[in-house]
């Protein structure tokens, strides 16, 4: 509802028949002039919608208007009527009625416009991010940004609902020694001295936890020097951070699982998968997805074949020689059709070696004249017949069903697999657009092997507590620790990562250790947390899904930029502020600076 000003009686998007004979006021940007001989149309536009307002030729204000550019500011005054019913328009909520000028006021002329904002023409980056005032004033936009704005006052309510509270953390921190480059900021009152931008609120919401507080959440900026992709915007973002006490892995799957679907039920008409997402283990997701961020509307996955060619019936020398050197075979079944045309699976192959593969091994099953089942094909030919007739009744072969190879050393073998995965099921449309398909992947590996120095390192989070705690620890192979670290996915694009957090002092420094770092390391660089932990922490854990990236989901834009109001270019560049930007010599001396020019 709004209140009468000066400016308007009413928003643009709200007068119907039912406000007919009432004399209105209304402000907004000349959306587009459409003149009909005696008789100007304007398309007059706020946020909430447009108003067509008319003015006869006769009146003293035509000239005044005829005279100036689309995506001027006016103000009008006039009385509402009803349009004839040859010209309503049932698009738009206010199609039913125009407005009679009477009077109008010139509030702000525009100039020649360097990009149509009542057009969805596609002008390049640069002009859009150099000019995007007028780039957000396109319907689109617009609908991105309030779509943006209603999801996340809808995710503080529902964290709220949930008995979480919402806390600030600092935004001058600490720079830290884990994860990506930090952006640094100069301390002009310690010289030499420099604060970073928090790549996450990690220790802060862990801080929390040690102080008392029980639920913690909130929108948290952050800030990380990485570069750009399609689904993450360089510089900063921002995530719903979220830490508990007192939780196990499942409290905070029930907390985000509920939050997520209902927020994409809301705010989407595609379907959602509904329930407890799928759990799947990271390892068995790299093998049968070959990616731990598996696409879940895609049907298809790996299966590990590789005896079938290690076998005497198997005539087939290439696969058999990759396998004595230590290679696997992975296929893929997909019902292609019976009738798929040769050029499908040559297709196919050209794509493999584009990748970087020497080619993609396939069998087609069809239908001779007795109507038995038969494999056609290379690797067909290279397997004896009752050999042939076995792996079709392992697999569950049917009429249409065809078998894709790959056959490489596993970490090949499996990301190419991830790859055929995707580009099979794109072809075969096999991919369902109206659905949104949550899992998690659970289970992550504690360490991993550096493969240029073969030293134990940290795979995911650091400060995440082991599987079996320090009895795991101390007895197994730490590359067959699992830690309590999770990722949940959507239609293959991670959300988040989010964990169950090592908040025993011991256990931690013995995972640190393993690791390759000595108490003082853990002292001089982890200072707040490891000086926490002597006075009592309670169990907690927590995640921190990206807002960005849920908008840029439920808006169905392929590019994150297109939901955020202002974002860099993928050179990390503000082209509306032209940052980064050169300072004066007075300020780098205030911070006891000197930039070093390269000759």
């Amino acid at each position: 509802m709004l209140t009468t000003n000066k400016y308007r009686t009413h928003y643009c998007g709200a007068l119907n028949a039912s406000h007919v004979n009432e004399t209105v006021k209304l402000s907004g940007w000349m959306h587009s002039i459409r003149d009909h001989g005696g008789l100007m149309f304007i398309d007059l536009r706020d946020q909430y919608g447009i108003t067509q307002i008319v003015i006869d030729q006769k009146s003293s204000l035509f000239r005044e208007v005829e005279a100036l550019r689309l995506e001027s500011v006016i103000s009008i005054e006039g009385k509402v009527i009803l349009r004839s019913e040859e010209t309503i328009n049932k698009k738009i909520n206010t199609g039913e009625i125009e407005v009679i000028v009477e009077s109008l006021e010139v509030i702000s002329k525009s100039h020649v416009l360097p990009l149509q904002v009542s057009s969805d023409d596609h002008y390049n980056d640069e002009i859009r991010l150099k000019n995007r005032f007028l780039d957000l004033r396109r319907k689109r936009m617009q609908k991105n940004i309030l779509l943006r704005s209603d999801i996340i006052q809808f995710i503080r309510e529902s964290m709220m609902s949930l008995g979480f509270k919402e806390f600030q953390t600092p935004i001058l921190t600490a720079s830290s020694p884990e994860g990506a480059r930090d952006y640094l900021v100069a301390s002009r009152l310690h010289p030499g001295k420099f604060y970073a931008l928090p790549q996450a609120p990690q220790q802060f919401k862990q801080l929390a936890m040690v102080s008392g507080f029980d639920k913690y959440f909130q929108i948290a900026p952050c800030f990380r020097d990485e570069d750009a992709r399609a689904d993450r915007s360089p510089g900063e973002f921002y995530q719903l951070d979220i830490e508990m006490s007192f939780c196990s892995q499942e409290d905070v799957f029930n907390v985000v699982e509920k939050v997520i679907y209902d927020t994409f039920n809301k705010f989407s008409n595609k379907n959602v998968s509904s329930g407890k997402f799928p759990r799947i283990p990271y390892l068995e997701s790299i093998d049968k997805y070959g990616t731990d961020k598996p696409d879940l509307r895609n049907p298809l996955f790996m299966k590990d074949i590789t005896k079938v060619f290690l076998d005497d019936r198997s005539e087939f020398k290439i696969f058999k020689n990759i396998i004595k050197s230590g290679g696997i075979v992975k296929v893929i079944i997909a019902n292609v059709g019976a009738e798929k045309p040769r050029s499908f699976f040559d297709k196919l192959n050209n794509w493999a070696r584009e990748n970087g593969a020497s080619g993609l091994g396939y069998i087609n099953f069809e239908s001779n004249s007795q109507g038995k089942l038969i494999g056609k094909g290379p690797i067909a030919n290279n397997l004896k017949e009752d050999l042939l007739e076995e792996l079709k009744k392992e697999l569950n072969i049917k009429l249409g069903d065809a078998l894709f190879f790959i056959c490489d050393k596993y970490k090949k073998a499996v990301n190419f697999g991830s790859l055929v995965i995707n580009k099979i099921g794109k072809e075969l449309k096999l991919v369902d657009e109206n659905l949104f398909e949550f899992c998690w992947i659970v289970d992550f590996p504690m360490y991993e092997k550096d493969e240029e120095n073969g030293k134990i390192q940290f795979s995911h989070n650091p400060f995440s507590m082991p599987q079996g705690g320090m009895k795991a620890l101390e007895e197994k192979d730490p590359l067959d620790i699992k830690a309590f670290q999770y990722d949940i996915v959507c239609n293959g694009i991670e959300l988040s990562s989010g964990a169950i957090r090592n908040h025993d002092l011991d256990i931690m420094l013995k995972a640190f250790n393993i690791a390759g770092y000595n108490q003082k390391d853990i002292e001089s660089k982890f200072p707040s947390l490891y000086n926490a932990f002597k006075y009592g922490a309670p169990p907690h854990g927590g995640i921190a899904p990206g807002i960005d990236r849920i908008v840029m989901l439920i808006a169905n834009e392929p590019n994150i930029r297109e939901v955020i109001m202002f974002p860099m270019n993928q050179k990390a560049e503000d082209l509306l502020m032209s940052a980064p930007n050169i300072v004066d010599d007075k300020q780098l001396k205030e911070l006891g600076i000197d930039i070093i020019k390269e000759e």
